[in-house]
């Protein structure tokens, strides 16, 4: 074998193992997320054989939806006026572009490593913020005993803690065998988790927990119980809210001033809640002027600050309306929120093609868990959120497990 043919072959070799080390790292380190990002890029530059890989691609509905996504934003630079803007936000969608090179690389053999990877990082991360907590370990980077996410913020932590929350459910409630150390392992983990929830004060991350004990309950006992699963989830929901409500000091106060913020809103307008309720009306208010394409890929910022001038002077206009629906609403009108439903919708039916349950399972769970987040934070603009997206997305919706019976729980 010639030297060439030899680097060319350390793609196939390597860069799944790449993709599980990525996996690890996002919850910790948004360089590290780039770094081996760029490096999968690179050796997939290496490895070549392009028509062939093509063809093994050109039939997914996802890549194509993500190929979409990227062309409308390189699209929308035609009718915007801060092409700097425009491009900066362009250059955030590489995300899009990874999925299928992320597709290219992924191994059956490897399903079970690349989410042990990301419940690993995430059991470890939720030990370090309990170290904080409990005043075992002096805070560092932006954590305080009050909110102990030192190494992401809570709005990207929480949304993490919760998939792996229904990583680690799914496997409790979907294993066949007799319990061994590892499911009380992850019992444990469980529990410690979803405590962890409420010890932090990302709200977008603790509405998709409860969102996803629905998913699980229906997931568990099938559409045709849905009176006895949404009995149950509505009782476990119930029962989490009020031991959060009344144990957790930050939980308590942050459902209390969300309540006050919206139902006193003209008062609270640069609350958190206020500037996201501010920001959305704004935007929608911009979006009933641009309809059909919206503003442009990079003219959301100066559209938004002349709507805030004229609406709501006392808030600041933001750059991010942390609002992924008002986001794309407001950049590319009714077309940009149908491609972002179109995302959600593709996810889902190429899910339900899975005959692998587990894979079935997160397929649906994913896009119904972003579905919601979405409203409280533009999390596939968000660089740690949109990379474990894309390759959550790579992971699942690949054709290459659609026929495989084999089960790969985490």
């Amino acid at each position: 074998m010639s030297f060439y043919k030899s680097i060319q072959n350390i793609p196939e070799r390597v860069n799944s193992y790449l993709i599980i080390a990525l996996i690890f790292f996002i919850p910790f380190s948004t360089a590290a997320g780039s770094i081996l990002s760029a490096i999968i890029l690179l050796f997939w530059l290496i490895h070549g054989k392009f028509k062939e890989q093509y063809r093994h691609l050109k039939g997914n509905k996802v890549v194509i939806i993500s190929l979409m996504i990227v062309v409308m934003h390189v699209i929308g630079l035609l009718w915007t006026s801060d092409l700097d803007w425009g491009l900066h936000t362009l250059k955030k969608q590489w995300k899009f572009l990874m999925i299928p090179v992320f597709m290219l690389y992924i191994k059956k053999e490897h399903m079970t490593y690349y989410f042990y990877a990301f419940v690993l990082a995430m059991s470890l991360s939720e030990l370090v913020s309990y170290g904080i907590w409990f005043e075992l370990i002096d805070p560092f980077k932006s954590a305080t005993v009050y909110n102990p996410t030192p190494f992401l913020t809570h709005i990207v932590y929480n949304p993490f803690l919760a998939i792996a929350i229904y990583l680690i459910a799914s496997e409790l409630l979907f294993y066949k065998h007799r319990f061994n150390y590892k499911q009380w392992l992850y019992l444990l983990f469980l529990i410690t988790m979803t405590v962890n929830m409420f010890i932090t004060g990302g709200r977008s991350g603790q509405a998709m927990m409860f969102l996803a004990i629905i998913i699980l309950s229906l997931q568990y006992f099938g559409i045709k119980n849905m009176i006895k699963s949404m009995s149950i989830s509505i009782m476990v929901l119930i029962g989490i809210f009020y031991l959060a409500y009344n144990f957790s000091s930050i939980f308590y106060e942050r459902v209390n001033l969300t309540v006050s913020n919206v139902l006193y809103y003209d008062q609270n307008k640069n609350s958190s809640v206020g500037k996201r309720i501010t920001f959305a009306l704004n935007g929608l208010d911009v979006f009933s002027e641009n309809m059909i394409v919206g503003v442009g890929t990079g003219d959301l910022p100066s559209a938004m600050k002349e709507k805030h001038q004229l609406n709501t002077p006392e808030v600041v206009a933001p750059d991010n309306p942390h609002n992924m629906y008002i986001m794309w609403l407001v950049q590319f009108g009714v077309f940009g929120f149908l491609m972002l439903v179109l995302l959600f919708y593709i996810q889902v039916k190429v899910a339900l093609l899975h005959n692998n349950q587990s894979m079935k399972r997160l397929g649906v769970a994913l896009p119904l868990l972003f579905i919601l987040a979405n409203f409280g934070e533009s999390y596939l603009s968000i660089h740690a959120t949109s990379i474990l997206f894309a390759v959550f997305s790579a992971i699942i919706y690949s054709d290459n497990f659609h026929k495989d019976n084999n089960d790969y729980s985490a």
